[in-house]
């Protein structure tokens, strides 16, 4: 097929492209040629000719040729002719050479230097390189002189239709709702042809269907894709295999043409409404059955998905309304029932229920379709179950007087078992909720006494709970709280509120209130207390004092006479009975205290000692303490004076028996010295506590403690004790419990001695108030004060 294209195209072009070549140049050859042909004449006539040529005429190369074409894809035996260059000034001799440079000169275009003809040497793409820019120029063949300036032209590459149209994008997949009316937007598509758009009609594509009709159509020229069919359904079939296809040439025969696929799926909207799967459902249910347990399940299936297929439960009807309820489940869109009420079996043994499922939400063009819910009766039975006793009352109260006989009756609690069986109940008390065993129940009938006697002022109000148990299944208990308040009886005295002490001014005046005293009682009377003051019968007629009832259930206490003494009585004592009005009536006798105080003329009291009067009159408590004060501070500043003054400086350095820090080892054994060989034991310089390579410090005691590290063996016998020594040396160096100062150690090799002499005065016969320090001066700056620190410690001894 392509060879024959190219045939074609070879046998139409060819003759059209030699004519355009021959003919044009003739055409624009005539004027030039006329313009540069001299008439013949005088040399004046010539040279008038130039100067008006020169004057009236544009200067015009003689360059001859019009823009070039070549066919693409073009590929015969022979190199194709794109055209030739001829200049005016080539007389048809061989004197003029044409050269040819720019794009692909001497590779894809070469030139005849004799004729100027161009020819193609190989097959061009328009798609790769639309136009070539290339530049000719004429030179004199024999010298290479340019015979004109260079001048520049374009190969265009005409487009053949080698390219069929393609689809960058594809496949596609598009979505539209389903029951679309006809004409409804689906998706566009788009193909792309790499063929000239503007020559011809090789890029000029037409879009067709070629599967997928007719639910389907597409626009020819702008490739938008419709629908063709009303009401397709989703559920009927959700997605559809789209062919389009794209051909140039306008679609006309001979064009190319390109496929793609379009993937179309149909979306769901709220067409379908919910439909139980039966119309009937059966439930039983446990009487006893916990409040919110589910005990069945309903189904409305949508074929819808999504938000489109969910549905809400309700009951509409039913004798069962206020003791169920249904619930959707979120995720499988069940209807849940539950029971909301509790059940009983003795009461009632079936419910009928008219159930309703409805969708959420709805598509209000589909709304003419019918109601999108749909019902079905469900019907519950109760069974029966051993449930516990009932007792005939949620709570019970009793009451009960505090002087109540034991094994009095209180009350009584009853119970009965509600299933059909009817087991006997026994009672029974929570023994958590009655610690003290202060009542009973009688496990028959449940009448609860008293054990023990009881008091409202200890405990007003008791709570136990009551336990009744089935005879014939101990496993079904119930319970119930029962409040036993206890009630008053006037079994206390009145007594004073608190004990009281009253002052009496001895300036005071007859009838003068000394004090307002009141009393309480422990019981509780329901019309409240009332309390009845007197004196004791041998102290009614007291010469002193008299009492009298204040309206507020207080008693006020008055003075009978002024004239009041300390130095004569400085305390008196007044009984006082009180009663209250209880029965039987109670009473106490309270005593009060009456202390006679010296006052100030307002009435405040200023002192009730007798001792006051022997104090000065002119110096005051304040005074008093003040002196005190000042005596003490006295005291302090003679006893810290005189520390200061006993206080001395302690020496600098430490004295020679307090000075722990020498670890002075002794050994008894002499030996023979360093000669004898023989007598002395190497064993002896060893610590036996050393055996084991952990040689404690008895000079400090180490913050850190650390682990003994592993001893060497025992130095056998004629070894070396120069080696013993530096082992024991290298030991002592990296001993991590080593304090910070040195530590005097005592090795048994003496050395080679030194030049300088030992500064230690270990073994030295002279003491230290022998020594003189003062050399230490010349030894430079350090030791001249390591001499003061040792002249110092000598003067404090001596001192």
């Amino acid at each position: 097929m392509p060879e024959r294209l190219t045939e074609m195209l070879m046998d139409t072009w060819t003759p059209l492209i030699i004519l355009w070549i021959t003919v044009l140049p003739s055409i624009y050859m005539a004027p030039m040629n006329q313009s540069q042909v001299l008439p013949s004449g005088s040399s004046t006539g010539l040279k008038r000719l130039n100067e008006e040529q020169r004057v009236l005429h544009r200067s015009k190369r003689g360059w001859v040729w019009n823009q070039m074409f070549v066919l693409e894809e073009f590929s015969g035996p022979e190199p194709i002719l794109v055209g030739r260059l001829h200049t005016d000034l080539d007389p048809g001799s061989s004197k003029i050479k044409y050269i040819l440079s720019g794009d692909g000169a001497g590779t894809i275009f070469v030139i005849n230097d004799k004729t100027g003809d161009i020819h193609a040497m190989k097959r061009l793409d328009r798609e790769e390189k639309a136009e070539y820019t290339l530049t000719a120029q004429a030179v004199d063949r024999d010298t290479n002189q340019p015979l004109e300036p260079p001048s520049e032209f374009i190969i265009k590459v005409q487009d053949i239709n080698d390219n069929a149209p393609e689809f960058v994008e594809g496949p596609y997949h598009a979505t539209v709702p389903e029951m679309s009316v006809v004409g409804t937007f689906v998706t566009k598509v788009t193909a792309t042809d790499s063929d000239d758009p503007v020559y011809g009609n090789s890029a000029k594509l037409v879009y067709s269907i070629l599967e997928g009709q007719p639910y389907f159509s597409i626009e020819p020229h702008t490739a938008i894709i419709k629908t063709a069919l009303p009401n397709m359904d989703r559920e009927a079939k959700e997605e559809y295999f789209v062919v389009i296809q794209a051909k140039d040439m306008g679609g006309h025969m001979g064009g190319l043409s390109g496929t793609t696929t379009v993937t179309i799926t149909l979306s769901d909207v709220n067409d379908n409404p919910p439909k139980f799967a039966q119309s009937l459902y059966h439930f039983s249910v446990m009487e006893d059955v916990a409040l919110g347990e589910p005990i069945g399940r309903v189904k409305a299936n949508d074929l819808d998905i999504g938000e489109n297929a969910k549905s809400s439960y309700d009951i509409i009807e039913g004798d069962g309304m206020d003791i169920f309820e249904i619930t959707t489940d979120a995720q499988s869109q069940d209807g849940i029932i539950r029971v909301r009420k509790p059940l009983d079996f003795e009461t009632k043994k079936s419910y009928t229920l008219k159930v309703e499922a409805a969708n959420i939400h709805l598509d209000p063009r589909f709304l003419s379709g019918g109601p999108f819910k749909d019902t079905a009766t469900v019907k519950i039975v109760v069974e029966d179950a051993d449930e516990p006793p009932v007792f005939s009352s949620p709570t019970y109260l009793l009451e009960v007087h505090e002087n109540a006989a034991i094994n009095s009756v209180l009350g009584q609690v009853t119970a009965h078992d509600p299933d059909v069986s009817s087991s006997p109940i026994r009672f029974s008390i929570d023994r958590h909720t009655d610690l003290e065993r202060q009542f009973n129940i009688n496990a028959e009938d449940g009448k609860i006494t008293l054990a023990t006697p009881l008091d409202r002022e200890t405990s007003t109000w008791h709570n136990i709970t009551i336990v009744a148990t089935e005879t014939r299944n101990h496993s079904q208990v119930s319970r119930v709280p029962v409040a036993i308040k206890v009630l008053d009886v006037n079994d206390n005295a009145p007594e004073f509120a608190s004990e009281h002490e009253a002052f009496l001014c001895e300036n005071g005046k007859p009838g003068q209130v000394i004090q307002i005293v009141s009393a309480v009682d422990k019981d509780d009377p329901k019309n409240g207390h009332y309390f009845l003051y007197s004196l004791l019968p041998e102290m009614v007629n007291n010469p002193n004092f008299t009492i009298k009832k204040n309206e507020d259930n207080t008693l006020s206490i008055l003075a009978k006479h002024s004239g009041f003494s300390r130095q004569k009585q400085e305390v008196y004592l007044l009984p006082i009975v009180i009663s209250d009005s209880g029965t039987p009536p109670m009473s106490s006798t309270g005593t009060l205290t009456i202390r006679v105080c010296g006052c100030s003329s307002d009435g405040i009291v200023q002192s009730c000692n007798v001792e006051a009067y022997v104090l000065p009159i002119g110096l005051s408590m304040g005074a008093l303490i003040a002196i005190l004060a000042c005596i003490i501070l006295l005291l302090v500043i003679v006893v810290l004076f005189v520390t200061l003054r006993r206080h001395k400086n302690e020496p600098l350095i430490i004295k020679d028996d307090e000075d722990v820090r020498e670890n002075i080892i002794r050994y008894d054994d002499e030996g023979g010295g360093e000669e004898d060989t023989e007598a002395f034991d190497i064993a002896t310089l060893q610590n036996p506590d050393g055996i084991n390579g952990f040689l404690p410090r008895k000079d400090i005691k180490p913050d850190l403690q650390f682990m003994p590290r592993q001893g060497l063996a025992p130095v056998p016998n004629g070894v070396d004790v120069d080696e013993f020594i530096n082992v024991r040396l290298h030991e002592a160096d990296n001993d991590p419990t080593a304090p910070p100062y040195d530590s005097i150690q005592i090795y048994g090799y003496e050395g080679k001695g030194s030049a300088a002499g030992s500064l230690s005065s270990l073994e030295s016969s002279t003491s230290d108030s022998d020594q003189n320090f003062d050399y230490l001066s010349e030894w430079g700056p350090r030791f001249k004060r390591l001499g003061e620190l040792y002249s110092v410690g000598e003067s404090d001894k001596e001192t």
